[in-house]
């Protein structure tokens, strides 16, 4: 494993390209197949990308916040020493791997978006304190952990399927109970040996000692914040007051022990960042503080802010098109009652690639595959979650999510694919698995 993970690490730093390129070449294939497999004409393709340019606006936003509310709430002081008080209790290498591959499973599994940050964070201090652990390998144990999300409270698909009303309630024969998805015994499966297993499998991937590469942990100091000195004035004593936060704090913890109380644990992306911006602001102490640290974090933000639109705009030809049938459609057309499901799955992986997005993906996909489980008598909720963790699955391999995660790493998705790669194949036998016989 040494030998091949060294290996797949050298082949992804000489060929894969910044994700940049990498979305650019998908722009561009995407273009070409809808041409070629659909009757699109050049033209077509081109209207459908830049209709669905702008198609993931909201999300990109909710995305730039999520990753600069992380930074603004780990920047604080409080939340400082409490990363490295947790980080300094770590020792070896190999149970630095292993906790953090952990933690990130655990933070994913209650919702996506905090496990994101919070297990690059947690890496990121494990690196300050630990000698000897390889950067990348932790990075990507951190973002390893993000696979199990769509089997979790927070996954969108089976979220989706159990709120009365949702759009395949005829084709599924009414609302599927999270019972028949989340917590049945084969999401469970996947679950639990993912989740004990692959903390496991990321420490047998360490390398040999002599090919481990250590961050200087001094890159990873943080600047400093150096403030201008007070002034008699309203807008210094202001900048500088407690009063304000100590406002803005009870009117969001206000509204958060309402929004609990009233609709049980509902995590969605937008309470995450609620909860991030409330927490960044009531730690920080005061605005000036508060703001100082948002400037920093926003740095961070660049790649998402400009990448996703190019995402959005594959989704439009994708669904547009009709090549995302076309592509469901091969899977369908080698299945049985059998093998049904890990088809389902496979094609949804491969789907994933061209459109990085679990809303987005059922809804290209769903009509599709409902229909043909209906024809075979499958049940419609496994069906729903083969395309859950298709969608999952392949994440590990897509830079799509790993921006988040890399921007409060400082690496390139190139340092961590080597690694990831083989994450993918491990967990792709797991689900695999757990469709095909339970």
């Amino acid at each position: 494993m040494k030998f091949l993970t060294k290996l797949s690490n050298m082949i992804m730093e000489k060929c894969l390209p910044d994700p940049y390129i990498f979305v650019a070449i998908l722009t561009v294939l995407v273009l070409l197949l809808g041409v070629v497999l659909t009757p699109s004409s050049p033209l077509d393709m081109v209207v459908y990308w830049g209709d669905g340019f702008w198609g993931l606006l909201s999300f990109t936003m909710q995305m730039v916040v999520v990753l600069a509310a992380g930074h603004i709430l780990a920047n604080s002081p409080v939340f400082k020493r409490f990363l490295s008080s947790m980080a300094s209790k770590i020792k070896k290498p190999s149970s630095a791997i292993m906790i953090v591959t952990f933690v990130s499973l655990v933070a994913c599994w209650i919702n996506w978006g905090f496990g994101l940050v919070i297990g690059a964070l947690f890496a990121k201090e494990i690196a300050r304190h630990v000698k000897k652990v390889d950067y990348r390998l932790l990075i990507a144990s951190a973002y390893s952990g993000f696979i199990i999300w769509h089997g979790g409270l927070a996954g969108s698909i089976p979220l989706s399927i159990a709120t009365e009303g949702h759009p395949f309630e005829e084709l599924m024969g009414g609302v599927i109970p999270t019972s028949n998805t989340i917590f049945s015994p084969y999401n469970l499966f996947i679950v639990i040996v993912i989740g004990f297993t692959l903390p496991l499998f990321n420490r047998w991937m360490m390398p040999k000692e002599e090919d481990v590469v250590e961050v200087d942990p001094s890159l990873l100091i943080e600047e400093e914040q150096k403030f201008p000195p007070a002034e008699r004035t309203f807008a210094s004593w202001t900048e500088r007051s407690s009063l304000l936060t100590i406002l803005i704090g009870l009117i969001g913890i206000s509204y958060l022990i309402y929004h609990f109380t009233t609709k049980g644990f509902a995590l969605d992306l937008n309470i995450v960042n609620t909860i991030f911006i409330i927490l960044g602001i009531i730690l920080h102490g005061t605005p000036q503080r508060f703001l100082a640290a948002a400037q920093q974090a926003i740095k961070t933000t660049s790649g998402i802010v400009f990448q996703f639109p190019f995402y959005a705009g594959i989704m439009g030809m994708m669904t547009t098109s009709g090549l995302a049938f076309v592509f469901s459609q091969w899977f369908i057309s080698i299945s049985n009652d059998f093998t049904f499901y890990l088809f389902t799955f496979y094609s949804a992986g491969l789907v994933n690639f061209f459109v990085p997005s679990g809303g987005g993906q059922w809804a290209v996909q769903a009509p599709i595959m409902l229909e043909a489980a209906n024809v075979i008598n499958a049940d419609t909720a496994k069906t729903a979650m083969a395309i859950a963790w298709g969608d999952a699955w392949t994440n590990m391999i897509q830079p799509f999510w790993a921006l988040p995660a890399l921007a409060i790493a400082g690496l390139k998705v190139k340092d961590i694919m080597g690694f990831c790669l083989f994450v993918l194949i491990f967990t792709g036998i797991i689900i695999s698995v757990g469709l095909l016989f339970l």
